[in-house]
């Protein structure tokens, strides 16, 4: 039974969300709290196995406390606010999923099935962490209360440019594949690894996601498909048949040593807001393959990825964005778009399809 914390403003809506919540077998919403500050204290007393925010909150948004709450007491978090919350480029640092408000005319059926399912497809996250909770060192509510609440940590972007220099392949190396996401990406990526034959070329994925819980997604993968999946521990020659996933605190750096690419991990401030960041990994897969990589744009907030995406596009790799239909959250593919840097816009259901295209060079 997994334990959960439902944090809402409205007390209806807090309602709402417990019954649909309790609903499922393996869920329990054990209280509910309609502010930041309130929540921090039952997060102390109780140590839910997850909590849901709301955004917009008085005395403190939801924004600020997920990322204090990320940065001094690491849980697994869920935002379900409105929609109007979906292009944020902060909240999302250290949230598992997303899932929006019901919008005027919207049915309640919809809004208890994205719950249902969202919580679901987080299962095996949420059972490692109940398994090994973190322990604080100090109580939750006296970090909290340390925390400057006016907004302060809220982090500029840190472009590229600033840390990783962009030095462009002049000649396409061999086939590599790169895939960027972050919000919905956990179950997206599993939709499209499930799909995937073995023998292709490598593939490296930068999936935003917490400390802690990016080794068990890539055990997740793995056990899901023909791909052989790995988190990277270390400086790792990229094989055919094989995933790279980032783990949830380094970037991973792709170099080219002879004919190998290397997966390296760079211990370096956030890129886009982000550590890992898509776009320091298409940065180095535009660096060391140039225009014979593969870059996919999937599901997420925010617009990280979508420099070194338009870096591979003008050095003439193949690009392709997730569409907004298929997106949960349709940010970064949004962003890389707009940039004019993709080739391909496909469906979720598409993307294996299009990776076995470029692989057979049917593209």
């Amino acid at each position: 039974m997994y334990t959960v914390l439902v944090i809402d403003d409205s007390p209806s809506m807090r309602k709402v969300i417990k019954d649909m919540i309790n609903s499922l077998e393996d869920f329990e919403v054990v209280d509910t709290a309609g502010d930041a500050f309130e929540a921090r204290d039952k997060i102390k007393m109780l140590e839910p196995d997850l909590v849901t925010i709301d955004i917009n909150m008085p005395k403190m948004n939801g924004v600020v406390f997920l990322r204090n709450l990320m940065r001094l007491h690491p849980m697994p978090a869920i935002i379900i606010s409105g929609e109007s919350v979906r292009d944020s480029d902060i909240f999302e640092d250290g949230a598992i999923g997303f899932v929006a408000k019901p919008e005027i005319g919207e049915t309640m059926k919809h809004f208890n099935d994205k719950i249902h399912e969202t919580l679901l497809s987080l299962t095996f996250l949420l059972k490692k962490y109940s398994a090994k909770k973190p322990v604080p060192v100090k109580p939750i509510s006296e970090q909290l209360k340390k925390v400057d609440l006016s907004g302060g940590l809220v982090e500029a972007k840190i472009h590229p440019d600033e840390v990783y220099d962009s030095r462009p392949a002049l000649l396409p190396g061999g086939k590599i594949i790169g895939i960027g996401s972050s919000t919905g990406g956990v179950e997206s990526l599993l939709k499209v690894f499930t799909k995937l034959p073995s023998g292709l070329p490598p593939i490296v994925i930068t999936q935003h996601i917490p400390y802690g819980f990016s080794s068990s997604f890539a055990q997740r993968l793995n056990d899901h498909s023909s791909v052989v999946v790995s988190e990277v521990k270390g400086d790792t020659i990229l094989e055919s048949g094989h995933a790279y996933l980032a783990p949830g605190n380094m970037h991973l750096e792709i170099t080219k040593e002879g004919s190998n690419y290397i997966g390296k991990l760079l211990d370096i401030v956030k890129i886009s807001r982000h550590k890992p960041s898509v776009d320091l990994m298409f940065r180095s897969l535009n660096n060391s393959a140039g225009g014979g990589a593969m870059a996919i744009m999937m599901t997420g907030m925010g617009d990280d990825g979508s420099i070194g995406m338009l870096e591979l596009f003008k050095n003439g790799a193949y690009t392709v964005a997730q569409n907004e239909e298929s997106c949960i959250v349709f940010g970064m593919p949004a962003q890389a778009i707009k940039a004019g840097a993709v080739k391909e816009i496909c469906h979720l259901d598409e993307i294996a399809d299009y990776i076995m295209n470029y692989a057979n060079n049917k593209k």
